[in-house]
């Protein structure tokens, strides 16, 4: 008997509702994660829990695991499926073992970067970034395989690049196949509007889930200094929740889920699908949070006002006026007539000609790959991939990138500085200044397919003319339609503490 889908479910038909995350840390031993599980199961309005995969960057329980025995449970599984220390190849084993075990829930991340690895000595460990990511998903959907695919999005960004590059994002994801979408974590009434109305006048009609987490004094600290990566607290939210922990007797508590409570109903208010509970997972007080927001439900507006924590001089999109555009420099615009892409008609078939007499004499291919290095690695920052998509990321090469993205930055930047080196600036903020320079931001919008990675250290611009390369107009795609998977055996539930 097939096992129902209860998110699906609930967001299909228009219920609000509640999912709870799981963090399947070292720290937590499953069997009390499965009798949380549980607990949860039983808790009206809950419909599944989200449980995570390499959380903050460091290793857990495997979340297809726990995931599967929460389900034997009574639980729904939403189960992250991050990008980190995995080819593409892995990750569709990864996915394939969900459908051997009929897990149709999904969340599609780019994930944090591996806590302790050298990113400036060693290679990326991310071989796809969350859009291409759920563009796999897809892929496999199109074979038959009923997955239903959310995708996370931040509005608490607070410089324009940051800012409209979630939202950039986020159309793109959904554009690839995200059914769904879930916000990450933050305090801040005005962008849970803003993201809301970004949406609605866009036409974007998938469900939305607002974050809202249960936030202790400890946890607010460590927020308020971007960690983990994409989360951030205003100190003035660290000030209350500190004079709470110190002025009550049961340590904060009650104001943390009043305040959570608070925020379930602004959500709602705000049309919102349903609500994503993270930082507490106790049954009793999730069903508290739930009694509490629907009482508060009428004041929703009210409590808006309220809660609405922002660093000064906060960009939002639909306040204020925009800052002014950069002038774009006399080299991008020459650039721009030097693109491949750009090259006259009559001259194309002539290049190709060239260039696949070029490619037939292997030592010649290979001294022009070193001479088209020896110029777009000091101009562009070229790392020889292969398959130039320069003259769509604005002339910043995207393997700049600690995480080697293509479709835009992830989640953890913090005002314009990157997730993994906090003393640079986001490549993306670059490419989203040239891009409003030169008026193309919409051109952002385009998906940028996974690269072929049998091209490294091959010319880009004989790949281009020769068609090998992977680009939007000639993606490859990264699924080969075949048989599905054999079936593999539901496993034992019952799980042994470590």
């Amino acid at each position: 008997m097939p096992v129902g889908n209860s998110i699906r479910e609930a967001l299909t038909g228009g219920r609000f509702c509640y999912i709870v995350e799981l963090v399947a840390s070292q720290l937590t031993r499953e069997a009390k994660l499965l009798d949380v599980a549980v607990r949860l199961s039983q808790v009206p309005g809950v419909v599944g829990a989200g449980i995570t995969s390499y959380a903050g960057g460091a290793m857990g329980h495997d979340p297809v695991r726990v995931g599967t025995a929460a389900r034997a449970r009574g639980l729904t599984p939403n189960i992250h499926i991050t990008c980190v220390n995995k080819d593409r190849h892995t990750i569709r084993r990864e996915l394939e073992d969900l459908i051997a075990l009929g897990i149709e829930n999904v969340f599609a991340i780019t994930g944090d970067y591996p806590k302790g690895l050298d990113a400036a000595n060693i290679a990326s460990p991310y071989d796809l970034d969350s859009v291409q990511l759920v563009e796999f998903i897809n892929e496999l959907r199109e074979a038959g395989h009923p997955f239903y695919i959310s995708a996370a999005v931040s509005p608490f960004k607070y410089t324009e690049a940051d800012c409209a590059y979630q939202y950039l994002k986020l159309e793109k994801k959904i554009a690839a196949g995200a059914d769904w979408a879930i916000t990450q974590l933050g305090y801040d009434s005005r962008k849970f509007r803003e993201l809301k109305r970004y949406m609605d006048e866009r036409g974007l009609h998938v469900p939305l889930f607002g974050n809202v987490y249960v936030l202790p004094a400890k946890a607010a600290q460590r927020m308020s200094k971007g960690e983990p990566p994409g989360c951030w607290v205003a100190p003035e939210l660290v000030e209350r929740i500190q004079e709470e922990t110190q002025q009550s007797t049961d340590k904060g508590l009650a104001a943390r889920l009043e305040r959570a409570a608070k925020m379930v109903a602004i959500v709602r208010g705000l049309g919102y699908a349903g609500a994503y509970l993270g930082g507490d997972h106790q049954a009793d007080r999730i069903r508290w949070i739930i009694k509490r927001s629907e009482e508060l439900a009428p004041r929703w507006e009210e409590l808006a006002e309220e809660i609405s924590y922002a660093p000064k001089d906060a960009f939002y999109m639909y306040e204020g006026p925009r800052p002014p555009k950069k002038k774009r420099g006399f080299w991008l615009r020459l650039a721009d007539l030097g693109e491949p892409a750009n090259t006259p008609r009559f001259l194309r078939g002539l290049l190709t000609a060239a260039y696949r007499w070029i490619d037939r004499r292997p030592a010649l291919a290979r001294a022009f790959e070193r001479a088209e290095l020896s110029f777009k690695e000091p101009v562009f920052g070229c790392k020889a991939c292969g398959n130039c998509v320069l003259g769509l990321t604005e002339y910043v090469c995207p393997m700049t990138c600690p995480k080697n993205l293509r479709n835009g930055p992830c989640g953890g930047t913090l005002n314009g500085q990157c997730e993994v080196f906090p003393d640079r600036a986001c490549v993306w903020v670059n490419v989203y200044e040239r891009a409003k320079a030169a008026d193309r931001v919409e051109d952002l919008k385009v998906f940028i397919p996974a690269r072929n990675r049998a091209l490294e250290g091959t010319s880009s611009y004989i790949n281009y003319f020769l068609n090998r390369d992977s680009r939007p107009e000639h993606p490859v795609r990264l699924v080969q339609i075949g048989p599905a998977p054999a079936a593999k055996p539901e496993p034992d539930a019952t799980l042994v503490p470590k």
